[in-house]
């Protein structure tokens, strides 16, 4: 065998090993996101939200359990928007050189707008508790705690969600193109993103269905990854057939 064989065997192995590694590396990311993503916002529910008198901040505040639960909470948000930003990254990868210009562009600018909007209402729903746990500050009072969560709250159900629709839909759009996706999970990528973009933004569930979305990509992509085929383009099996053909 010649060094030239040598190369274009090591290629091709390095190739198919990428090809395997980034689905995976997509399924356990978008995973790792949803879990993240709705733990977080379990977790921050459970603070003081508008309405709640001074007594009822005070008590929560003076539970140990609960100021810890909620800082939980506060650092699991930015651990979320990596694995998603990871999962971007690979569903990109997975898709590869088919993807649409246009598209990807919608597809990745939606993507970094979700994870900003969740940075922004993560912090927003957690400074009352940074600034009394970390900056000595006395307990907030009820308009504090009022205005936090309404930042909070508009940041997530109303701009986030919204990006996340819009990505729902560019994702689908190219897998649909690319058939890189089952066309039933395209259908409900495109009937996710309808709802979320034109429900009512106090229906705060709605938010959920974006993690259970990205986990049920996750899963197809993790139990559908397999060597290429001869029809992706730079696999082994074109090579191949190129190969005999020039034999």
């Amino acid at each position: 065998m010649t060094g030239d064989d040598r190369s274009a065997g090591s290629g091709v192995l390095t190739t198919v090993g990428r090809d395997l590694r980034a689905p995976r590396a997509a399924g356990a990311a978008g995973l790792l996101f949803a879990v993240l993503f709705i733990g977080s916002l379990l977790l921050l529910q459970g603070a003081p939200g508008a309405g709640s008198s001074a007594d009822e901040i005070a008590r929560w505040y003076l539970r140990t359990d609960a100021k810890h639960l909620g800082i939980v909470g506060l650092y699991l948000a930015p651990f979320a928007g990596i694995a998603f930003l990871w999962f971007i990254a690979v569903i990109r990868s997975h898709i590869g050189e088919r993807e649409d210009q246009f598209f990807a562009t919608v597809f990745l600018g939606s993507g970094l707008l979700f994870v900003a909007m969740l940075f922004v209402a993560a912090a927003a729903a957690g400074a009352p508790l940074v600034s009394v746990k970390f900056q000595g500050a006395p307990l907030p009072s009820p308009d504090a705690i009022g205005l936090a969560r309404a930042l909070a709250y508009t940041f997530l159900y109303v701009y986030a969600v919204r990006a996340a629709a819009v990505f729902m839909i560019a994702v689908s759009t190219l897998a649909l193109r690319t058939a890189s996706l089952p066309r039933w999970l395209v259908i409900v990528g495109y009937v996710t993103a309808a709802l979320m973009l034109l429900s009512v933004s106090f229906f705060k569930f709605v938010v959920l269905l974006f993690p259970l979305w990205v986990a049920a990509v996750s899963i197809v992509i993790l139990f559908t990854a397999r060597l290429p085929d001869a029809s992706r383009p730079g696999s082994g099996g074109s090579t191949d057939s190129s190969a005999s053909g020039t034999a």
